[in-house]
């Protein structure tokens, strides 16, 4: 057969020539494709370098997860312009790459948004410890929601009436939830959480008889490490239920404590002990004075209280400071010959008979 011959050669109805021309298309146009890809990333890495622009660090990201392979059919749907194919085949090819779209489209989309809720993530983490867990269920749902569209849209390229099955992913989801219950409720729990901050990571909490460190705040459940060093988990909907007292909301602590000094105590010195606390107190840092009073008569004490703030949430300097207060106390009392009281019990005794008795 001559050379001539073979250019006329049809295959598929195309002559060779189309197929060789539609080939050297193909090969060309994934080449630029590819070496497109390569020059935007870099142009973006070097732009990335000056600039700390979420927009910019978003683009990178999403320009490497652009695939070879999405490429690759963009330049066979190009290449294929050039021959004469069958109705189907067309269709066909149309198909598989619109499909490719779809997943080319979802790979971009999560990884846009999954970069950006990232970047947001770090700067929240810094400034606000308590939005982080938000930050990873929005990314949870973004994910799960991004890939449910992508795969109802691939479905129907593919022919499935999504119509119904829309309607049975219903019926089937309320009897999932039916089944799942629990575990949707801790679910929600922890959007509660996320969205109403009742706490944060790194807040000390006392749940009933428990108590520790918030280290994180998850999609069922939430850990708390304990003073003791185990780590304590509760469920999301258990712990929305119960008592939670937060102190790493606190800004300051009160501080209320009595003492009780003798019945013995002159009147002149029990006017001056208020006057020598408030003194006492007022001569510490991070501390406000609020009140100090003889309250009451006691059963076997003078009683005296006295309340202060300690302008900070730290416990330990709340402890230095009582302590420090505790001991200036015991000395100024030392000093004036003041006594502590403590429990006593006097019994008289008397002389005489049952005469004298009932005289």
């Amino acid at each position: 057969m001559k050379l001539t011959a073979w250019f006329d050669y049809l295959l598929l109805g195309n002559s060779l020539v189309h197929w060789a021309a539609a080939a050297g298309l193909l090969l060309v146009a994934w080449a630029f494709l590819i070496g497109a890809r390569r020059v935007i990333k870099k142009r973006i890495q070097v732009l990335a370098e000056h600039t700390q622009a979420s927009a910019v660090q978003t683009a990178e990201s999403v320009v490497q997860r652009t695939k070879t392979w999405f490429l690759l059919l963009v330049s066979l749907y190009f290449a294929s312009s050039m021959l004469s194919l069958t109705p189907s085949i067309n269709s066909n090819l149309n198909r598989v790459v619109v499909l490719a779209l779809l997943v080319q489209m979802g790979l971009w989309t999560v990884t846009g948004l999954s970069r950006t809720l990232e970047l947001r993530r770090e700067r929240q983490f810094a400034e606000d410890p308590g939005g982080v867990a938000a930050i990873d269920v929005m990314g949870f749902i973004v994910r799960v929601t991004v890939w449910a569209i992508v795969f109802l849209l691939v479905l129907d390229n593919l022919g499935v009436n999504i119509t119904a099955l829309v309607a049975g992913l219903g019926v089937g989801g309320i009897a999932v939830a039916l089944a799942a219950q629990n575990i949707l409720g801790d679910l929600f729990a922890s959007l509660s959480i996320v969205l109403d901050k009742p706490f944060a990571v790194g807040d000390f909490l006392i749940i009933g008889d428990f108590m520790g460190t918030v280290e994180k705040v998850g999609l069922k459940t939430t850990r708390v490490r304990s003073l003791s060093g185990e780590e304590v988990i509760f469920s999301n909907t258990d712990l929305l239920n119960s008592r939670i007292r937060n102190y790493g909301r606190m800004f300051e602590r009160r501080v209320v404590f009595s003492l009780g000094v003798t019945y013995q105590t002159p009147a002149d010195k029990l006017k001056c002990i208020p006057g020598m606390i408030r003194e006492i107190i007022e001569a510490h840092d991070n501390v406000r004075f609020d009140r100090a009073h003889f309250q009451k008569y006691g059963d076997f004490a003078l009683l005296f209280e006295t309340v202060y703030y300690v302008t900070s949430s730290d416990y330990a300097l709340y402890m230095d400071v009582q302590q420090s207060i505790n001991l200036q106390i015991y000395e100024c009392f030392e000093t004036e010959g003041i006594d502590f009281a403590y429990p006593t019990q006097t019994v008289y005794v008397g002389q005489g008979g049952p005469e004298a008795s009932s005289a």
